[in-house]
């Protein structure tokens, strides 16, 4: 059994990136993961309440990235806090067995959030309730890479936060970009002694079995076949230029519909929010969701010719997977971690992600059904890591971890 730590994921119905990784990760793991979330009225780690499982198991997105703790839960916390239950509420009894003060039936953490100040002061005394290895999954030094492109206070935490990541025994990177970018960062620092940092990349599970529907296409009794886009509208997702391009293409008499999907970033993605209501304002078939659940996203797969997703720089690039998953080709870079996502298959890539090279890119495709059939099947052809094992492959390399002093 692990302790498994959703203090963010389990009091927030957004799901970007992090969260659907942190959901799937616990949903993958199953019973051998025990969720917890650390209670700032309680001031304490404890097993989640049935209304925070009931986040973790809705696939309806909420309005807002922030956690959210109503009412009824911040008093209850505060009756924890100073009542009989303590500040380890309905975390399992401590023992003299292993490490001190641990429980012989817990065999480790993950963390797979990028937790805040909060949780990070409270680690240690979770850690002495585990007798096994203690790990966090690292996702991408972006706000240090492109802090230009990323919400200021997040910026400002983000340093903190790399240095409080070597109180792990191990750090589960996202894919070996990610590795990387945070080995540097503590070789600038001079870190002696650091946790063994491996990369492993993220999962995707399949479609589910729903009678795949068929890419749309043009001709004239067809609707325009679909360009879909799934990811955040923010500054480094690149949707600013995905737009220009788009435009070019309209106005020398292309023949598509461009679809977005994904929350939008209120600081960093109002430059793509005004140019998607000019160009929808001028008539063009462009589509923009916001956050849709599953479902949607699902359809909007299957329902699609292919997909670009033009982000300047990520850590792992999950949309690519799950495009790819469902045998739509992706163009996007083919620099960082979106190059390693890219490699096998299905993708076609760029070397720059700036309006031009998508011009190109999405004309081609438009207009060479070879092509796009050719992209299609590596895509289906693709034998991708689902979710279940990179559970398996995370806690059998946790297995393997010393732990550090």
């Amino acid at each position: 059994m692990l302790f498994l730590d959703l203090t963010h994921t389990s009091h927030t119905r957004a799901r970007t990136g992090v969260q659907r990784v942190a959901g799937s990760l616990a949903a993958a793991l199953g019973d051998r993961a025990l969720p917890i979330c650390h209670d700032p009225y309680l001031g304490g780690w404890r097993r989640l309440d049935g209304w925070e499982r009931a986040n973790l198991a809705s696939t309806s997105p909420g309005p807002r990235r922030g956690a959210r703790w109503p009412l009824h839960a911040r008093l209850r916390g505060y009756l924890r806090r100073f009542g009989a239950g303590g500040k380890a509420a309905g975390l399992p009894a401590a023992s003299r067995g292993g490490r001190a003060g641990a429980d012989p039936g817990m065999a480790g953490v993950i963390c797979p959030e990028i937790f805040s100040p909060a949780v990070a002061a409270g680690l240690a005394p979770l850690f002495a309730r585990a007798n096994g290895p203690r790990v966090a999954v690292f996702h991408d030094a972006i706000a240090l890479r492109l802090p230009e492109m990323t919400p200021q206070k997040t910026v400002a935490r983000f340093t903190s936060y790399m240095r409080e990541l070597l109180a792990f025994d191990g750090i589960a990177a996202v894919s070996e970009d990610s590795r990387r970018s945070l080995l540097e960062y503590w070789d600038w620092l001079g870190v002696p002694s650091r946790p063994q940092v491996s990369a492993i990349p993220l999962g995707v599970d399949p479609p589910a079995a729903q009678g795949p529907a068929a890419p749309s296409r043009g001709g004239a009794c067809a609707p325009a076949p679909v360009v879909l886009c799934v990811g955040t509208i923010e500054a480094r997702k690149n949707h600013v230029a995905l737009l220009d391009a788009c435009e070019q293409l309209w106005a020398g008499g292309a023949v598509f519909e461009l679809r977005l999907i994904g929350m939008a970033q209120a600081e960093t993605g109002q430059a793509a929010l005004k140019e998607i209501a000019e160009l929808r304002g001028a008539g063009r078939t462009l589509r923009y969701d916001g956050a849709v659940d599953d479902a949607t996203l699902a359809a909007a797969y299957r329902e699609c010719a292919f997909t670009v997703y033009p982000s300047l720089m990520e850590g792992f690039g999950l949309p690519v997977l799950e495009s790819l998953a469902n045998g739509r080709p992706c163009v996007c870079s083919g620099q960082g971690a979106l190059g390693e996502a890219a490699r096998g298959g299905g993708c076609f890539t760029l070397a720059e992600v700036g309006a031009g090279e998508l011009v190109g890119a999405i004309s081609r495709l438009l207009s060479d059904p070879s092509a796009l059939a050719t992209l299609a099947a590596e895509a289906r052809a693709r034998p991708l890591r689902t979710w279940a094992g990179y559970a398996r492959e995370l806690t059998e390399w946790m297995g393997s971890l010393a732990p550090r002093r």
